[in-house]
C-alpha cells in the first residue's frame, strides 16, 4: 500500500474554488486504496465484495441487474463475475424464464468469504472513523448523505430527456 503523509494537504491553486469537491476526490481515493489493500487480504478486489453483497442479501440475479444496481457497465460485470466464478464464489446458469440472460448466484463456498468480507467491512469502518464519538459519526454520514443526494440531483439534471 502506498504511504500517506498524516500532513495536511496542500490543495493545488487551480482547486481553489473546490475545497470540499478536492477533499472528496482525496479521501475516496484513499478510503478506496485501503479498502484494497484489506480485501486483498481474503482474495478480493474492490468492488467485488460490493457484487457478493448484494448477492447474500438478495439471491441469484441476472447479470444485467448486477450491472444496473451496482452501476457498472456490462463488460466490467462480466470480467468481476468471471473472477468471482474462477474463484468459486459465484455460479452462472441460465434464467429459466429467459434463455437469452445469465443468473449469477453466490455458491455455498462464499459463506465463508462472507464472514471475511464483514469482517474487512468492519475494520475498515473502524479505520474510517477512529475514535469519533457515535454522534459525530452520525453526523458525518448525514452529510456524506446529504453530498451523495446533491450529486445524483445534479446527474440526473445532466441526463438527456428522451
Amino acid at each position: 500500500m502506498a504511504e500517506v503523509s498524516s500532513e495536511r494537504i496542500t490543495q493545488p491553486a487551480s482547486a481553489v474554488s473546490g475545497p470540499v469537491s478536492h477533499a472528496i476526490f482525496r479521501v475516496a481515493r484513499i478510503h478506496r486504496m485501503l479498502a484494497g489493500s484489506l480485501l486483498r487480504d481474503v482474495g478480493l478486489y474492490p468492488g467485488q465484495e460490493l457484487v457478493m453483497m448484494h448477492l447474500w442479501e438478495t439471491g441469484a440475479q441476472r447479470q444485467t441487474e448486477l450491472a444496473k444496481v451496482l452501476d457498472s457497465d456490462a463488460a466490467t460485470m462480466t470480467r468481476t463475475v468471471q473472477r468471482l466464478e474462477k474463484a468459486g464464489f459465484v455460479r452462472r446458469g441460465p434464467d429459466p424464464t429467459d434463455k437469452r440472460a445469465c443468473l449469477i448466484e453466490p455458491t455455498v463456498a462464499s459463506q465463508v468469504l462472507r464472514r471475511q468480507v464483514e469482517d474487512v467491512w468492519n475494520r475498515l469502518e473502524q479505520l474510517t472513523v477512529a475514535d469519533a464519538p457515535a454522534d459525530r459519526q452520525r453526523e458525518l454520514l448525514d452529510q456524506l448523505l446529504a453530498v451523495e443526494n446533491n450529486l445524483l440531483a445534479a446527474v440526473e439534471k445532466l441526463r438527456p430527456k428522451d
